[in-house]
């Protein structure tokens, strides 16, 4: 059976982008899924002072051995200021002084979601942008505006043409 990971890209423990993740991995038939909590990797700012220090932390290392028993790994961007949240970004500092190639060439579904009406476009463009560069196989991305207003947690998402367009995407990636 193939594995997916899965995680909101956030620190909230009411992260909306958590929820839209699962609610995406429960999509793909016959896998076992995994959500993993950024929380559960909450480490020291990365600098190379630190890891000169102290190494590298046993969490990065965790969570990179996390990625790297994925078949496919899903994430869902909060979007902070027009990028990653500053717990995605430190978790990704780390893991990359592991090796660059963060992800492993790891098939990946990048998401977004947030309550406006871009839906955290700019910074899923950004992680489009960036992890091929970090091993990541981008197969397909998704951004969901106004989660409020389109999604709720007994239905998942519940516009009938967002729905058709993540349903096709998902058809699309075979893992």
């Amino acid at each position: 059976m193939k594995k997916i990971i899965a995680f909101g890209a956030s620190s909230s423990k009411t992260s909306i982008n958590k929820e839209f993740a699962t609610y995406v991995a429960y999509q793909f038939q016959n896998a076992s899924i995994e959500i993993l909590d950024l929380n559960d990797y909450e480490m020291p700012i990365f600098s190379v002072d630190k890891e000169k220090e102290n190494g590298i932390p046993q969490l990065a290392q965790d969570f990179y051995a996390k990625l790297g028993s994925a078949d496919l790994i899903i994430i869902s961007f909060a979007e902070h200021n027009g990028a990653y949240s500053a717990a995605f970004k430190n978790i990704l500092d780390w893991t990359s002084r592991i090796n660059m190639k963060t992800f492993q060439e790891k098939p990946m579904l990048l998401l977004a979601t947030s309550p406006g009406p871009r839906g955290g476009s700019s910074v899923l463009e950004i992680a489009k942008g960036r992890f091929p560069f970090q091993g990541g196989v981008v197969k397909g991305s998704f951004s969901l505006p106004s989660f409020f207003d389109n999604f709720n947690s007994v239905n998942g998402i519940i516009n009938p043409d967002l729905k058709d367009q993540l349903t096709n995407i998902i058809i699309s990636i075979e893992i």
